[in-house]
């Protein structure tokens, strides 16, 4: 039988096996950095880059405190809107880590219930839930997310699309990958679905739908979970990428994506720092859990476990 939780032992394993890789440490320093600045910006930031009422256009494209002309308010410089960067970052890591994770959630339940569905029942509904995620595997996951935008900006005022901008965003990227989830999910309760204790849990008369949930989804779980931490690197690159071609949030409320994007007009004139960090925060964050996923892969492979 299974349990939802690991067992302490495999808790502990887990726990020596991230110890023994300094660079899991590393990347989880970095990553637990930005996250913590990302919920801590409104007591760490000196403004609001969100609130016009608190810019000041005089103050536009100083540079850092260190080189000549900077201020010591603004740390990292200002914007060519007069936000400070610092506070910027602060506030964009906040947008892309709750797009990230938004998108992630929503295409991991929705690939995760189909792939339970299409495993379990198989036959002709396994066909054709499997056949409809390999039809979207073949169109690339940004060219579905500018479609899914493009749509809802032809249907809906320009006003109104600014104030979902990031509902729409989290939907345009989640339903964009929930095949991967699905298909993985898929042949883990295909092979489950064959052992003996779901058929003894079937003889002792449970049903399906608690058979699914209670014994084979935390036999699969593990997948799942490696799955997405891969996925948010995916999440948040996608919407840095949305954002820099002009799709995802608005100006006014600027994501790490948007920040780069403002800053590549300004890059050969020579302020150079307004598309710099946003830059380095996206390239840290991403690495740092790309690195996380790849520990926790071999962490959760037995054949791997030492």
């Amino acid at each position: 039988m299974s349990d939802v939780a690991l067992p302490i032992p495999e808790r502990s394993a887990l726990w020596r096996s991230f110890k023994r890789h300094p660079s899991a440490v590393v990347a989880a320093g970095i990553v637990a950095l930005i996250a913590a600045g990302a919920v801590l910006a409104p007591l760490l930031a000196s403004q609001n880059p969100f609130d016009p009422a608190s810019l000041e256009l005089a103050n536009s494209l100083l540079p850092p405190v260190w080189i000549d002309g900077g201020e010591a308010r603004f740390l990292l410089g200002s914007d060519d809107q007069g936000r400070d960067m610092f506070s910027a970052l602060l506030y964009g890591s906040r947008i892309s880590l709750i797009v990230g994770l938004a998108a992630v959630a929503f295409s991991a339940l929705l690939g995760v219930a189909v792939g339970l569905l299409a495993g379990y029942a198989g036959g002709w509904l396994d066909a054709v839930l499997m056949r409809l995620a390999d039809v979207q595997l073949t169109f690339p996951a940004i060219l579905i997310a500018l479609m899914v935008d493009g749509f809802v900006r032809a249907a809906l005022p320009a006003a109104v699309h600014e104030g979902i901008a990031l509902y729409v965003l989290i939907f345009s990227i989640g339903i964009a990958d929930w095949p991967q989830y699905a298909r993985v999910v898929r042949a883990g309760t295909a092979v489950q679905k064959t052992l003996g204790y779901v058929a003894a849990a079937r003889v002792m008369g449970v049903g399906p739908s608690r058979i699914v949930l209670r014994h084979i989804l935390p036999n699969v779980l593990s997948a799942v979970f490696v799955l997405a931490t891969l996925g948010f690197t995916s999440a948040i690159i996608a919407e840095a990428t949305l954002s820099f071609l002009g799709v995802g949030m608005p100006p006014t409320s600027p994501s790490l994506g948007t920040l780069i994007r403002i800053g590549n007009d300004f890059l050969f004139s020579g302020e150079w720092w307004i598309t710099l960090f946003p830059s380095l925060t996206l390239v840290g964050l991403a690495l740092g859990v790309n690195v996380l996923g790849d520990w926790l892969r071999d962490a959760l492979n037995p054949r791997l476990r030492t």
